[in-house]
């Protein structure tokens, strides 16, 4: 039986993707993980690269090369969507320009941002967001938009696009956001409804799993980026912003600086580790980042970091979809199952809610292997 791949549009947080469609199979999502432009997206449940001309070539010629049957037709026209009473995109994926009107205003949004020293992830975030609402209703006057219109734009482009709830949310904290401050017009933010929170378990993987996957690399660079993950609990964006600097040796612990919510903290440094970024500074002697890409003084790229840990999954053979926040989720949990108090992991993770935290006790082990079932005493 031939093997059959199948590219179809994917709209993804507003981009423009192309979702690589098959059986699963081992040798297929492998093979589809050694091209450095394909990600995994939790939200579609499917792998995507961005849809540009060179990525359609590439990705083809890299599937061609296992003799697959490729059905690339989805991807070759797009139909128009009929959409009733609501300005309509010229397809599923693309929306209209921005008017005149509405690139000043983005403007003066992303600089009240800035005024009020907003991250840049955030003023990047709200601003797209925005655009791609600014765009839906390129036609309609701003002062015009009404709450029906933001409910039409949810329910025809947002909901019939398959978009999740998480970028629902980021696109009503947007609007609402730009209407109070900006422009100030007969819109009711407070009457925007947001979508109800997916109660989502966080993906945690085991300590033997983590062992594999620090131990794989045999470069002491790729290996220490993806160790300092797990054994701190950082955030992608957190690795990436460390200096040299930031490593207390003396006092063994690292200082985390202006993370999300402008925040700085401190976390545990494992004497392992320590040893480990000893050896690594030595090797390479970082100027500015801690880690650094290609061109010093430069710090290493987001995608870059990603393709380290898909190239250890695969080496690892570990069959499942591990992004680089599941080892942050482990590290909490492996914590929790050795007894740290929830609060202390509150204060390592930089969480503002302890709430936030105690999701994590839904994921342990240590309680439930406690729990005998009434099958056993029967």
């Amino acid at each position: 039986m031939q093997t059959i791949i199948t590219l179809q549009p994917l709209l993804h947080k507003g981009n423009n993707q192309i979702a690589i469609g098959f059986n699963y199979s081992t040798e297929i999502k492998n093979h589809i993980q050694l091209l450095k432009e394909v990600s995994w997206s939790q939200t579609h449940k499917t792998f995507y690269i961005e849809s540009t001309a060179q990525n359609k070539k590439k990705l083809y010629l890299h599937l061609r090369e296992k003799n697959w049957f490729i059905d690339y037709s989805a991807i070759q026209t797009t139909q128009q969507p009929v959409l009733k009473n609501v300005p309509s995109p010229k397809n599923n994926s693309t929306l209209l320009s921005l008017n005149e009107e509405a690139v000043i205003k983005v403007e003066k949004f992303i600089n009240w941002l800035q005024s009020k020293r907003y991250s840049q992830s955030t003023i990047k975030t709200y601003s797209e967001a925005l655009k791609v609402f600014l765009r839906f209703y390129r036609d309609k006057p701003l002062h015009d938009i009404t709450n029906e219109d933001v409910i039409a734009f949810n329910n025809h482009y947002i909901l019939k696009n398959k978009l999740s709830a998480s970028y629902q949310n980021q696109m009503v904290n947007a609007i609402k956001l730009f209407f109070i401050t900006i422009e100030k017009a007969k819109l009711s933010p407070e009457l925007i409804h947001r979508p109800k929170r997916s109660k989502v378990l966080p993906n945690v993987i085991s300590k033997e799993q983590v062992k594999a996957i620090l131990e794989i690399h045999s470069n002491i660079k790729h290996r220490a980026m993806l160790s300092v993950i797990y054994s701190c609990g950082l955030r992608r964006s957190e690795l990436l912003n460390l200096k040299p600097s930031d490593i207390d040796s003396k006092r063994n612990v690292v200082i985390i600086r202006q993370s999300k919510g402008r925040k700085d903290r401190i976390v545990p440094l494992s004497a392992k580790i320590l040893e480990m970024l000893q050896f690594y500074y030595k090797l390479y002697k970082p100027k500015v980042w801690l880690f650094e890409g290609q061109q010093e003084g430069k710090p290493y790229s987001e995608k870059s970091l990603e393709n380290i840990l898909k190239q250890a999954l695969v080496k690892a053979n570990i069959k499942l979809p591990v992004t680089l926040h599941w080892l942050r989720h482990s590290y909490a949990t492996h914590l929790l199952e050795a007894g740290t108090d929830l609060r202390f992991i509150q204060e390592l993770l930089g969480h503002n809610s302890s709430k936030t935290t105690e999701i994590y006790t839904h994921v342990s082990n240590k309680s439930l292997q406690k729990i005998i079932s009434p099958f056993d005493t029967l």
